[in-house]
């Protein structure tokens, strides 16, 4: 499924995009020019990516300063255990689209009870 996100020149280097589906997605454009797009919840606790610290290819999330790659998903840095999918990115016409990745999510526990039903 491929999501249209927003306009590249609307995305400042260094910055963020929540993309409000559900799962959430982020998609950041780092200081080099280069576009990603991973799940914008923290693994660890239920806490946005996209309102994080962006430094190279990685991202700081601003609840407990785990750190993921942005290339990989892969967590960098605890209190976070699991890496959060990637998404493929596709810029078409300054368009900047998500194809969203197949695989499971890695949801945190507060987030995975509450959408299996159980409590929050």
């Amino acid at each position: 499924m491929m999501i249209p996100a927003c306009r590249l020149a609307d995305l400042p280097r260094g910055e963020a995009f929540r993309l409000d589906i559900d799962p959430p997605v982020s998609v950041f454009h780092t200081d080099d020019g280069e576009v990603f797009a991973i799940d914008d919840t923290c693994t660890h606790q239920d806490a946005s990516l996209a309102d994080g610290w962006l430094e190279g290819c990685e991202v700081e999330c601003p609840l407990h300063a785990s750190k993921f790659d942005l290339r990989t998903g892969a967590v960098d840095s605890p209190p976070a255990r699991l890496p959060v999918r990637t998404h493929e990115i596709v810029v078409e016409d300054g368009m900047i689209h998500v194809r969203v990745s197949t695989d499971a999510p890695n949801l945190p526990p507060c987030i995975a009870s509450r959408l299996a039903g159980g409590p929050a």
